[in-house]
């Protein structure tokens, strides 16, 4: 069995700064239609820097729709069109003034695959050059130092809620386990 579903149409119901919200009607495998929302997203980037002495850096930033800070890798929106590596090195010297001189692909994450179109791609930044941060100038946030296994005890205690986060974590210390 498939489990396909057909897009037969769909009509934009919203086109925002960042997102579109569309309502499509499909066709399921047993010829039923139903309508599926899908928030199209340009997609995004998430890099865990991490120094010579295993220091990791995070970012804790106001996130508006949960009225809280949150502690996140550095990550941010891609271009349409863009490519994400190159994403991904614009966004750490921008929000950490990091350059790096290797970036580990960790592979991709689907954000919310039952109504959004949002792929993440992962990257792990060795070989750290400090520098001057650049951010947006709706950007505010501080960069804080962590350990690895310090990052793994928080997530373990639900205490780093941040979905890219704690995949990029758990990736890295999967990482530099098979790597030594």
């Amino acid at each position: 069995m498939e489990c396909i579903e057909k897009r037969i149409d769909g009509e934009l119901k919203y086109s925002g700064v960042i997102v579109k919200v569309r309502l499509d009607r499909a066709e399921l495998e047993n010829g039923k239609i139903v309508r599926r929302e899908v928030v199209e997203h340009p997609g995004g980037v998430g890099i865990l820097p991490v120094d010579e002495d295993g220091g990791c850096y995070l970012v804790r930033q106001f996130r508006y729709p949960f009225s809280c800070q949150l502690l996140e890798i550095p990550a941010g929106k891609l271009e349409y069109g863009e490519e994400p590596l190159g994403c991904a090195v614009r966004e750490l010297g921008e929000e950490t003034g990091f350059t790096a001189d290797e970036m580990i692909d960790l592979g991709v994450c689907y954000t919310s695959p039952g109504f959004s179109s949002e792929v993440l791609h992962l990257y792990l930044a060795r070989g750290l050059h400090a520098g001057k941060r650049h951010l947006d100038e709706d950007e505010f946030l501080n960069v804080e130092k962590h350990s690895l296994g310090e990052l793994l005890a928080m997530a373990d205690r639900n205490e780093l809620p941040d979905a890219k986060t704690v995949i990029a974590v758990l990736k890295a210390a999967r990482y530099f386990a098979e790597r030594g």
